[in-house]
């Protein structure tokens, strides 16, 4: 877990860690593993009836055997928890350091642990006894076995000792991994019980890092528990090895230690370099996830501005400083490997030297004992270094006091406002009440339940309902209350499925007015005793916002105590008390009537409104109705855009969407059958066609035969030959050769790979983001990518060895007996049975396992983007729950593939023991004289392994196929169908285009996916180059779609846009893009600097970026910061208010100056002060470009040159603003008019002040 910043190393319990909340009730009777018997648990049948399942159909999560209690991700992280408290509270330091992470770790998992140590030293006895005895053999042998029961003895004890070791070894290695498990899940569930508690300053630069440690490092803990069982063997098998090569060869013995322990010394310092070096991978991948999640978030964004080849240049440039580690990690893996390897190769020359010097006598017998001796040393060598690495609101209980606020005393049921300029304060008081940022000093107390409403909508993935429900129960009347007061009921009739429509990641199949109203929904509904709206009005048009003012803070909240920020001055009549916030202080607080008059602050954003309403208000005098005029109205200004032509066809377009209806989240797409063929090829291909393979199935095939020859003139010639000397050497370099190449191999087919898979994901349409959720996409680019990195090429090189192994060990058994095949053959027969049996259920395990991981870094990823909404709700506890239950969903097809590998590891090793312990049984019965007892001794010194290789063999396969998966999802992603290219050569336009900016929209119908319905029905219009357009209409009309479709974001189900004679569908999407400018719905900044988020492509001069601060109010702002052009953005630019990073927007068009210029309610999150500056700016600096601003701010719009009105899709007004404010009955009429009766108390008031 290299690479940690020290805000994640704060104490990992913090407040109430008792679990109730994720309690469940697992059914005992559903789980396989809990109710099957001893003989069931002692063979693996009880995973039976999941492969017979398996077998006829493909697996789905609820065809799964339930977890038993003891077993599931609640009970760890309880008993975890549990053990982590009592560990604080008996410490004087409350840090959780390794040592303590690691005992309560310990004390959660013993029973497994305890488990595995008796298994793993019950195997490693029995798998001694076969060494020790081999000497007594080949004796046997050689005496002409005048004493026949003496070989009929060893025969079973031969083959007990494999039984046990098998079924010691199976057992272990099950309960090893069951910990394993376990351990993980404890670790990925505090960690986001952890990720709940952290504070914001903590959380603006550990997303992507928090996501990396769930994802890849907890699962490297859950791996550990491999090597650590391996180390506590360590000292038993040396100690055994020794007393076996002490009894065969005397004194030489204590050659092999000292020869051993200087290979385990020299392997020393190269472990150490492996844990930096993996520390290092680890601190560059959690950059790397950190910026791959920041730019998943925001890639509509980068779209919009033509960026996103340039962002993908920054992930691969952090890619490769990765890189750069992971090559010395895997070269340096290369030398453990050799030593590995040489290790029993070195060993047995430094004895068998030793003995010829000391004049020991070297008989076949006991120098295959000691080569088998030798063999087992190995692991102890290899794996020895192997080392492993809060209250700040006093809340006090409902009802207890009269008071409900107390930062300035505000009583229960009062209404205060809050307002100011951007970046006075306002959000960051609000945060201040509800504990999100620290006081330095002073108190804040609050009397009963909270519910607060974000200024950037948090909208969870899931149905409208669930969205709006949050955790509570249903009440129908209630809800129907609610939907009606948020002006929801249309908006659910226009999405496919109603309130039970999918909402997918970020709300991103809902506009910013739609997301901003079903929050309010959700606060509603809560039913709390305070409540903070941060500016929620911003995001949705006049009417609306009139309405919602209405009807949720007066009328539904009427008794409840509401505190709200707001630009809108005029909702703050309404206010019992208003709170005017400049630079971080409350100037002003007193009631509307009382400082409205006073010159200061709220004077100054009243006047600001005042003169935004005069420039209304001379529109206002409409004319009596008269639909005669209304007709001739529309004949005249609809010429160029023919709304009634969508009209005509809305019959056409209703019923061609109702066949659509759709949800825009599709299921994640999971492979079905075999990996294919194919995968393998692509992934062994994908590095220069394949050419290096052959030469490393060379280097492996001529180690296995240079090995095979040394032993047998071991055996046959003893003493040390000039023939074994030479082998010996040859096998060595075979070794270094075999790993240097696959590990090349794997490095630079890693390489090619994630370069290729990022390249799609960039280049794919902005459909295939709104329908993936990011956590996906993220498990590839961490988990998948990670086992691409590292884990597929050790599997490949594994299969490879052992199969080569297991070959040639048939091969020798063939010569001294080759009677063996008459059980071999039926054995292979069954084997293969067997694993075509088990790899159907296995392999979808396997990509039910990959699947499910996704969810879970999905739920923690949302959960913090969205965590002040989550604290102030109070629902940690629920939200925990929830991801306890995940990684259930996700440890219920690991744990059960961990049970059918076993069960049929369990029947391989079986088989095998047979075909050895037959082996043995013809040994002892042929004639002496029809084999040389050396060769025969030889012959059973590999029998010893045949049954683990034949297991390995079968095991590999599956592995491998199972590993594979990952390339296979990999691969998957590389086939995204891709946008248009960004540069057609053959069609570039003109350098000046475009040169006046003329806009033609014929015919345009739009919908987000083939399954979902039209978005956009049927729009013609002509924006005249250098003209202003506003458009304007309630939320969800189909305004941002328009705007995408611009951009070509969205490609149109049919019909053109034209722009000053060019088609933009027939030019690359970067020459169109980066000729366009757009301010964006929602601000987005990234980490960084202000520099590099004003010019990322670096194209401009520090003047040309101060002049463009000043231009949009932020240029003294930035000046008084230290590192002024060079002061740091954090992730999602947190440590900027969003009014702040609205103007940055504002300042990249600014440089950009662009002939056409959209503004998808660019101001909304800015007084109105500010606003009339910022359009000021506008006015000069685009006097000659085509603006289309969308806006809901009515006096933004009313000095366009014409005004666009958007109803579901479909046109129905356009016009200039005095033309169709002309008549009470036009649509836009009508949202004047709603806009000023809102705002005409105060006005009146206004005027009597200046009076």
């Amino acid at each position: 877990m290299a690479g940690v910043e020290s805000h994640l190393l704060e104490p990992l319990v913090n407040g109430d860690y008792s679990g109730r909340s994720c309690e469940r009730n697992h059914d005992e009777e559903l789980s396989l593993y809990s109710n099957a018997n001893f003989f069931s648990l002692l063979s693996f049948s009880w995973i039976g009836p999941l492969l017979s399942v398996g077998s006829r159909k493909r697996l789905n999560l609820d065809d799964i055997p339930k977890l038993a209690n003891h077993d599931s991700a609640c009970h760890v992280f309880n008993v975890f928890s549990h053990n982590l408290q009592l560990d604080r509270s008996s410490s004087s330091s409350s840090r959780i350091g390794t040592l303590k992470l690691s005992k309560a770790l310990f004390l959660s998992v013993w029973r497994e642990v305890l488990l595995s140590v008796l298994f793993a030293l019950c195997f490693t006895c029995a798998s001694f006894v076969g060494p020790y005895l081999l000497d007594a053999f080949v004796q046997y042998l050689e005496a002409r076995r005048e004493a026949s029961v003496t070989g009929s003895v060893l025969v079973f004890v031969f083959l007990f000792a494999k039984l046990i070791e098998c079924i010691s070894q199976r057992h272990w290695f099950f309960q090893t991994q069951k910990f394993g498990m376990k351990s993980q899940a404890a670790l990925v569930a505090m960690i986001y019980k952890k990720g709940l508690t952290i504070s914001n300053r903590s959380r603006q630069g550990g997303g992507g890092e928090i996501v990396n440690l769930m994802s890849v490092d907890a699962e490297r803990i859950g791996d550990f528990s491999w090597y650590m069982i391996d180390l506590c063997l360590i000292p038993f098998q040396v100690g055994l090895s020794l007393v076996i090569l002490y009894k065969n060869l005397g004194l030489a013995s204590l050659v092999t230690l000292a020869a051993t322990l200087l290979v385990m010394v020299l392997n020393l310092p190269f472990s150490k370099l492996e844990q930096v070096f993996q520390g290092k991978i680890m601190e560059w991948r959690d950059k790397r996830i950190k910026a791959t999640s920041e730019i998943l978030r925001n890639m509509r964004i980068l779209k919009f501005h033509g960026w996103e080849m340039r962002f993908l240049s920054k992930i691969l440039e952090i890619r490769k400083n990765e890189m750069i580690w992971l090559k010395k990690y895997l070269f340096t893996e290369v030398l453990v490997t050799f030593v590995y390897w040489g290790a029993p190769i070195f060993v047995s020359v430094a004895t068998f030297a030793t003995c010829l010097l000391m004049g020991i006598p070297l008989e076949s017998g006991k120098i295959l004992s000691a080569l088998a001796t030798f063999n087992m040393l190995k692991d102890p060598i290899y794996n020895l270094p192997d080392t492993w690495q809060p209250d700040m609101v006093e809340k006090l209980p409902r009802g207890s006091s009269d008071v409900a606020v107390e930062i300035s005393d505000f009583p229960c049921g009062t209404k205060v406002a809050v307002c100011g300029t951007v970046g006075s304060g306002k959000s960051s008081l609000l945060c201040c009440m509800i504990g999100e940022i620290p006081k330095t000093s002073g108190t804040i107390k609050l009397c009963g339940n909270v519910a607060y409403v974000a200024q950037s909508p948090w909208i969870q993935s899931g149905t409208v309902e669930s969205n709006i429900l949050f955790g509570m129960e249903m009440s129908r009347e209630k809800y129907e209350q609610i939907l009606e007061a948020c002006s929801l009921k249309k908006d659910l009739e226009i999405l496919p499925l109603g309130d039970q429509t999918i909402i997918g990641e970020r709300g991103i199949n809902l506009s910013g007015g739609q997301k901003q109203r079903l929050q309010i929904a959700r606060a509603l509904y809560r039913d709390a005793d305070i409540y903070l709206f941060d500016d929620p009005f911003s995001a949705v048009d006049a009417h609306t916002g009139n309405h919602i003012f209405k009807e949720c803070i007066l009328k539904c909240l009427g008794p409840k105590t509401v505190i709200y920020v707001t630009h809108q001055v005029e909702f703050l009549s309404n206010a019992d008390s208003i709170l005017v916030m400049k630079d971080g202080r409350i100037n002003q607080v007193g009631r509307y009537s009382d400082i409205v008059n006073v010159e200061a602050d709220l004077m100054a954003l009243v006047k600001a409104h005042m003169n935004s309403l005069s420039a209304v208000n001379p529109f206002n005098e409409l004319q009596p109705d008269d639909s005669k005029a209304v007709n001739d109205l529309s004949s005249q200004h609809l010429v160029e855009c023919d709304s009634y032509s969508a009209v005509k066809v809305e019959d056409k377009y209703d019923e061609l969407n109702a066949s659509l209806t759709g949800q825009l989240i599709q299921e994640e797409e999971r492979e079905s059958g075999n990996v294919g063929l194919s995968v393998y090829w692509r992934y062994i291909t994908a590095l220069h066609k394949g050419a290096l393979v052959p030469f490393i199935l060379l280097a492996y095939i001529l180690f296995q035969i240079l090995q095979i020859c040394s032993n047998y003139w071991m055996a046959t010639a003893a003493p040390v030959t000039k023939k074994y000397k030479q082998s010996t050497l040859g096998s060595s370099l075979c070794v270094l050769l075999r790993v240097s190449l696959l590990a090349t191999a794997g490095f630079n087919t890693a390489k090619l790979l994630f370069d290729n898979l990022h390249r799609c994901i960039f280049r794919a349409p902005m459909s295939f983001f709104d329908a993936t959720p990011s956590g996906r996409i993220l498990n590839r680019a961490s988990t998948d990518q990670s086992a691409i990195d590292e884990s597929i090429p050790v599997n490949v090189g594994l299969f490879a060895s052992v199969t080569i192994q297991f070959l040639g060990i048939l091969a020798v058994m063939s010569q001294v007996a080759w009677q063996v095949f008459v059980i071999f053959v039926p054995v292979i027969a069954i084997s293969v049975w067997y694993q075509q049996y088990y790899i159907a259920t296995a392999r979808e395990l396997t990509r039910l396992v990959g699947v499910r991981n996704a969810p879970i870094i999905q739920h923690f990823a949302e959960s913090i983007s969205g965590l002040t909404t989550i604290r102030s709700f109070n629902e940690e506890s629920r939200f925990s729950a929830t991801c306890t239950h995940l990684i259930d969903a996700y440890l219920q097809p690991q744990f059960h593939n961990a049970g059918v590998r076993e069960w049929l590891c369990f029947r391989l090793d079986i088989l095998s023991s047979s075909v050895f312990a037959f082996s043995l049984a013809f040994l002892i019965l042929i004639p002496p004289s029809a084999i040389n007892p050396g060769v025969a001794g030889l012959a059973v010194t590999y029998g010893l392994s045949l049954s683990s290789l034949l297991a390995l063999v079968v095991w590999n396969i599956c592995n491998l196929e199972n590993k594979m998966i990952s390339a296979e999802r990999i691969f998957q992603y590389t086939c995204i169908p891709s946008e248009h290219p960004l540069v057609l050569e053959a069609n570039r336009p003109p350098d000046n285009w475009p040169f006046c900016g003329e806009i033609n929209i014929r015919d345009l119908l739009i919908r987000y996916a083939p399954h979902l319905p039209l978005v956009l029905r049927g729009i013609t219009c002509r924006f005249p180059g250098g003209t202003k357009t506003g458009i304007v209409r309630r939320t969800g009309s189909g305004k941002s779609t328009l705007i995408q479709a611009l951009f070509r974001i969205i490609e149109p189900t049919s019909g053109e846009i034209v722009i000053d004679g060019i088609d933009i569908s027939t030019i690359g999407l970067l020459d169109l893009r980066s000729r366009l400018s757009i301010i964006p719905q929602e601000p987005t900044m990234f980490e960084g600097t202000v520099r590099s988020n004003l010019d990322p492509l670096e194209e401009y001069t520090d003047e040309q970026i101060w002049a463009a601060l000043d231009k949009c109010q932020l240029g003294e702002e930035i000046w008084k910061k230290d590192e002024k052009l060079d002061s740091p953005v954090v992730e999602h630019g947190e440590n900027w208010s969003v009014g702040q990073r609205q103007l940055v927007c504002m300042g990249r068009v600014l440089l950009r100056k662009s002939k056409i210029l959209v503004l998808d309610e660019a101001t909304a999150s800015v007084d109105t002060a500010t606003d009339v500056l910022i359009q000021r700016t506008l006015r000069t600096h685009f006097s000659e470009a085509t603006v289309i601003t969308i806006a809901h701010r009515i006096a933004s719009v009313l000095d366009s040159d014409n005004v666009l009105l958007l109803d579901n899709g479909r046109i129905i007004e356009y016009g200039s603003p005095s033309t169709l404010l002309q008549y009470e009955s036009s649509a836009f009429a009508k949202l004047v008019k709603a806009y000023t009766s809102s705002s005409s108390q105060e006005w009146s008031q206004s005027i009597d002040h200046a009076i």
